[in-house]
């Protein structure tokens, strides 16, 4: 195999942690996160914090995202702030979130000026019509991913379905969908004894 090769495979699933990282190796993770996953991060968060950088168990990962998710705002900078709260508190967290949003920021200040100028350009509308396709394949990519840890877990692949259904198929409003099924998950895993 070569260097590339090794380097892109994911840690074998019993794959000892890295270190704790430093605020500066949050800053710099989450800075180069922001600046590559511009416009979709989660897939790129979770090949970084897990498979790249190995801060992360998949499973640490998959619970942690599911908290993020919960909570108000935006789940990828949720998910900046617990990571870096878990290894360097309050520091750990204005860290992480400074790298994740400084650059995207100054990106997105950029691209409104060209926006402004450009908007009715035929090119620019079919762009932005691939881009939000790709964005699409890397959400069902990175949904598949998290779904492995689970997939000897009969109980959560429950609480899956019945989120996919209730959301995608029957299109229940999010928040009458996560007052039944966030209690009614905790409860199976209660019952786990986990």
């Amino acid at each position: 195999m070569t260097a590339v090769a090794e380097a892109a495979a994911p840690p074998p699933p019993g794959a000892a942690l890295a270190p704790a990282p430093s605020c500066g190796a949050l800053f710099l993770g989450f800075l180069g996160l922001g600046l590559i996953g511009f416009g979709g991060v989660l897939p790129m968060a979770r090949r970084m914090l897990v498979e790249e950088r190995r801060w992360l168990s998949a499973e640490s990962f998959t619970e942690l995202l599911g908290l993020c998710q919960f909570l108000p705002g935006g789940n990828v900078i949720n998910l900046s702030v617990a990571v870096g709260m878990e290894f360097r508190g309050a520091a750990g967290a204005a860290s992480a979130l400074l790298g994740l949003v400084l650059g995207p920021t100054a990106i997105v200040i950029g691209l409104g000026v060209v926006y402004d100028r450009f908007r009715d350009d035929p090119t620019l509308q079919h762009m932005f019509a691939g881009l939000a396709a790709a964005a699409a394949g890397l959400l069902v990519a990175t949904a598949l991913k998290m779904l492995a840890p689970l997939r000897r877990n009969g109980r959560a692949l429950l609480v899956v379905a019945a989120t996919l259904i209730a959301i995608a198929v029957a299109r229940w409003p999010l928040l009458p969908s996560l007052m039944v099924l966030a209690p009614a998950s905790i409860l199976l895993c209660g019952r786990r004894g986990r």
